[in-house]
């Protein structure tokens, strides 16, 4: 099975560097790279941001970590991506969630009655409007769902191509990874092996108490050093795991006090060899 790593940009990362990630990544080789949905802040939006950066490259897939898919117009979505996909074959990698990480963001995200139907009815559309032919023909997009919870893990074997899952310790990723095998045999379906992955936070020279503390918060059962790394050797410790685990694509965020420069120098250095 085929092991990547990509990097993840969070809402530290403004909108206006995104040209220089990009073709830096591009240059170094890295597989891919991630955009987040944070609406309040400098952050790219993850849509404009993968339009730009295929388009500024020519290997580089970009995806998003994860999107917001209910309270959006499925079709609209829909046709999005498969615009991107005909730019850019094989390179767009959408993955979505079922609300924003901020609850300050929730409100903008707002559906009519149960929000994890609407998210059921909206991948069925998005899914629909992929493959009728609306849109002519439409490359090849497998749809990737985040979740670190059982409910999530049933809708990703029934609905989703992949899983994403962020702020889960090594211990729990293989429970979940069956969890999802099983959703999706009792749905007829089938996830295929490689593609079950995880987003790791890197905080290089130690964990800060405030990425601790949201660690916690996150997950108050389980250690924050099972959920971020406070170096590089911690962090290779924690994909020691998630490989034992049956995961093989992983998106690393540099939370550390190091300039991004020397983050991605060292990603190339620290991670590009463990790939196969």
């Amino acid at each position: 099975m085929k092991v990547r790593f990509g990097v993840g940009l969070g809402a530290e990362t403004p909108a206006s560097r995104l040209p220089e990630v990009a073709d830096r990544l591009e240059t170094a080789g890295i597989d891919s790279l991630w955009l987040s949905e944070h609406v309040y802040s400098a952050a790219v939006d993850p849509f404009i941001g993968m339009a730009h950066a295929l388009a500024r490259t020519r290997r580089l897939k970009v995806g998003t970590s994860v999107a917001v898919l209910p309270g959006r117009q499925p079709v609209l979505v829909a046709k999005q991506l498969a615009s991107l996909a005909a730019l850019a074959p094989k390179r767009v990698l959408p993955v979505f969630g079922l609300r924003p990480a901020r609850r300050q963001e929730w409100n903008l995200f707002e559906v009519p009655g149960s929000r994890a139907t609407a998210f059921d009815d909206s991948l069925r559309q998005l899914r629909e409007a992929l493959t009728d032919g609306s849109f002519g023909p439409v490359p090849r997009l497998d749809i990737w769902l985040g979740g670190a919870v059982p409910a999530a893990f049933d809708r990703i074997g029934r609905y989703g191509d992949g899983w994403l899952g962020s702020f889960l310790p090594p211990s729990d990723a293989g429970p979940a990874r069956e969890a999802i095998a099983a959703a999706a045999a009792s749905a007829g379906r089938e996830i295929e092996p490689d593609h079950y992955g995880m987003s790791v936070l890197l905080a290089d020279g130690g964990v800060p108490p405030e990425l601790a503390a949201a660690a916690r918060a996150r997950r108050p059962d389980a250690d924050p050093s099972s959920l971020v790394a406070g170096s590089w050797p911690e962090l290779h410790r924690l994909l020691d795991g998630y490989l034992a685990a049956g995961l093989t694509k992983f998106v690393v965020y540099h939370r550390g006090p190091q300039p991004w420069d020397e983050f991605a120098d060292a990603f190339a250095r620290e991670l590009l060899p463990r790939q196969n």
